[in-house]
């Protein structure tokens, strides 16, 4: 049998494939597209993100050249040496050293090469500003955030002080009244995590980081919002029975917007430093005892 017929009948399929991933691709919304387009990541929103997508974009072309190459191989000694009659069996035992030396040696070289960019991306996402625009100490507790602005952690003194002695202000929420953080576009900040409890994740999808939040450890990280809106945040380490309910908002604005909501924190009294509230643990339709017993670690 002719090779002719089954690359005629391949060349086909990817005709038709191509057509019907254009079909389907023209029926979709421009926001649809450009999630395809960008394989379900959020639009980034910080200076660092584009770092993530960057790593996550090449790492899935990686995959999709690993699989083609893979599926082409298999297809080929398929039929290479496919069996040609009722009574001659392709020889089983014969090697060949030169497939043998590719299949030891690409695996390794793959590795080294992604373990390379994870570890480059890795360096410029996790940096620490020394002189960010703004502080702000994140405690996660069961099951809601406090944010504590312009309270940063001192490593000398192994606690947390206001910066610059600027007034500390804070706000907080429930499992019914989601938090709001604030923060400023094209100003850098440093957040320093906290946990009076259980582990928590800190993430924000449109940034494309995310960092544990750890009783006793100590864990920061910069960023720099790039666009205004309000984006969803959420808990993304299981902590609890309401670890579901574990959300809050960012809301990135101008600085004259940032800095009247923190004068009215102030003149409502939300100042001084919270690094854990007793509030968050309420539940709507729970009492105290149904809500301070029995919840899960991670």
């Amino acid at each position: 049998m002719s090779l002719e017929h089954p690359l005629r009948l391949r060349r086909a399929a990817l005709v038709g494939l191509m057509a019907s991933a254009t079909l389907f691709l023209s029926g979709c919304s421009s926001e649809t597209e450009g999630q395809i387009r960008r394989l379900a990541e959020p639009v980034a929103s910080t200076k660092e993100a584009p770092f993530v997508h960057d790593l996550w974009m090449w790492s899935w072309l990686a995959a999709m050249v690993t699989g083609v190459l893979v599926w082409g191989l298999i297809a080929f000694v398929s039929i290479r040496y496919r069996r040609r009659s009722e009574t001659e069996i392709p020889i089983q035992t014969r090697y060949n050293l030169p497939i043998e030396i590719f299949y030891t040696i690409a695996p390794i070289m793959m590795v080294i090469v992604f373990f390379y960019f994870t570890l480059d991306t890795q360096k410029k996402v996790l940096h620490v500003d020394k002189n960010p625009d703004e502080t702000v100490t994140v405690v996660g507790q069961q099951w809601s955030w406090t944010f504590n602005y312009n309270l940063g952690y001192d490593a000398g003194s192994q606690s947390y002080k206001a910066v610059d002695n600027k007034q500390v202000v804070h706000e907080g929420g429930t499992t019914a009244d989601r938090p709001t953080l604030w923060l400023v576009k094209d100003k850098s900040v440093t957040f320093d995590l906290a946990s009076p409890d259980v582990i928590h994740s800190f993430w924000v999808p449109a940034f494309l980081f995310k960092m544990d939040v750890i009783p006793g450890r100590h864990n920061q990280f910069s960023v720099t919002p790039t666009r205004t809106g309000t984006f969803e945040g959420r808990c993304a380490e299981l902590c609890g029975v309401y670890h579901s309910r574990m959300l809050f908002n960012v809301k990135v604005v101008d600085q004259a917007a940032y800095d009247a909501h923190l004068q009215a924190l102030a003149e409502q009294g939300s100042t001084g430093p919270a690094l854990g509230s007793s509030e968050v643990n309420k539940t709507p339709g729970l009492t105290s005892e149904d809500t301070t017993g029995g919840e899960g670690t991670s």
